[in-house]
């Protein structure tokens, strides 16, 4: 029989689903010890997201927002405080529920791409499929429409080599999407990138967030933080201003 807190957590992500809301945490920490001294990374972060929302988490290097994407990932896990994904309490989740979440409901892209070099666009692609446990013919179709989405039907084939810095991040992008998560979260995505790439990777992004994407951007540049259509800004662990900029 449930305990009156884990009714509690139920009623309240219940709510939360109702609501439409994918990411709510409430007074959220990370703490780290070094040595005697204390380290807030995340210091009571509250932040709701709905779905279908486009934002940006802004701030500078060592403000924290590295940290938050981990915890909002579920990458990391939070010294104090509450978190919920679709309605639910990741305190109350196991490791291998942790592990489905990450695999099926978040779409994670890196500034770093980190795709397998000696494997294919489409074999990339198909990696969270595989986990998944997948049949190879519904794996290799899934794939084949989402690089189709990022207009990379034709490079599927050619290894990460084989392609630019932007073809592999669409590439990186189509394997964050092949699971229809609930949620696109993008670390610094155009870090790796010039300027002319960078630009047509966040024009992909607003054409995923126009078919109904819910997309998260981390980003310390702000001329990437202004593609979002709200931007929360963290300084030294806390959200210091949360705008809707469009």
């Amino acid at each position: 029989m449930p305990t009156a807190a884990e009714e509690d957590l139920k009623a309240k992500g219940d709510q939360l689903k109702k609501d439409g809301i994918v990411i709510r945490t409430y007074d959220l920490w990370k703490t780290y010890q070094m040595g005697d001294q204390t380290i807030n990374a995340v210091s009571g972060c509250d932040i709701e997201i709905k779905y279908g929302e486009y934002v940006a988490i802004m701030g500078p290097s060592g403000s924290g927002k590295s940290t938050l994407m981990n915890l909002i990932g579920c990458l990391d896990t939070p010294t104090k405080g509450q978190y919920f994904i679709n309605g639910r309490p990741a305190s109350a989740m196991s490791d291998d529920e942790l592990a489905r979440i990450r695999n099926k409901e978040i779409g994670f892209v890196f500034q770093t791409f980190n795709l397998l070099a000696r494997a294919s666009a489409l074999h990339n692609v198909e990696l969270p499929l595989i986990y998944a446990g997948m049949s190879a013919e519904v794996r290799a179709e899934k794939a084949r429409t989402r690089l189709r989405q990022v207009d990379l039907e034709q490079r599927m084939f050619h290894k990460p080599n084989e392609l630019s810095g932007g073809q592999r991040q669409r590439v990186a992008i189509a394997r964050a999407l092949v699971n229809d998560p609930a949620i696109l979260l993008a670390d610094e995505p155009t870090g790796a990138l010039d300027t002319a790439t960078g630009i047509e990777i966040m024009g992909l992004f607003d054409r995923l967030h126009q078919q109904g994407n819910t997309i998260i951007v981390v980003t310390h540049e702000h001329d990437i933080a202004l593609y979002a259509h709200r931007v929360i800004h963290i300084r030294d662990g806390k959200v210091e201003k949360d705008e809707k900029i469009k």
